[in-house]
């Protein structure tokens, strides 16, 4: 069944990268099959260095590349923030995160918690919501 999965994940890959002109090829396919297996949201390095492992002649800059080739083609989004480095999530789907101030983890916090905290915050009088962004700050279980 898990196999079946991961091909199935892969054909969509394929297709989305089509769509895009872009290839499929066995680096972008690791990188994105990491993605898939953590739950939690990694930073280039840490792609880098999980992937090294099933294809250890891949450079850390094919990792960079491969990762922006998956947020091209709409398969994964990069999470960025000011006071730190991108991270990448395989998730597209509209949902939230909660971040570690200690340590950067992020992780998913399912959207039917977000619609709660969301109900709390009103917006000015005039502005128009196009669309938001909902990030929990705090620290994780293992940092407090």
């Amino acid at each position: 069944m898990k196999r079946q999965r991961q091909a199935e994940q892969m054909t969509v890959l394929r297709e989305m990268l089509d769509l895009r002109g872009a290839h499929f090829t066995r680096q972008r396919a690791a990188v994105f099959d990491y993605l898939n297996r953590v739950d939690h949201h990694p930073t280039a390095e840490e792609v880098f260095l999980a992937v090294k492992q099933g294809l250890p002649r891949i450079s850390l800059a094919t990792v960079y590349k491969n990762l922006e080739a998956l947020v091209g083609c709409g398969a994964a989004s990069k999470l960025t923030y000011g006071d730190g480095a991108a991270r990448y999530d395989v998730r597209t789907d509209h949902h939230y995160h909660t971040r570690c101030l200690k340590c950067g983890r992020i992780t998913d916090l399912e959207p039917e918690a977000g619609k709660q905290l969301l109900k709390l915050i009103k917006p000015p009088r005039g502005f128009k919501v196009e669309d938001y962004h909902l990030e929990v700050l705090g620290y994780c279980k293992s940092c407090s």
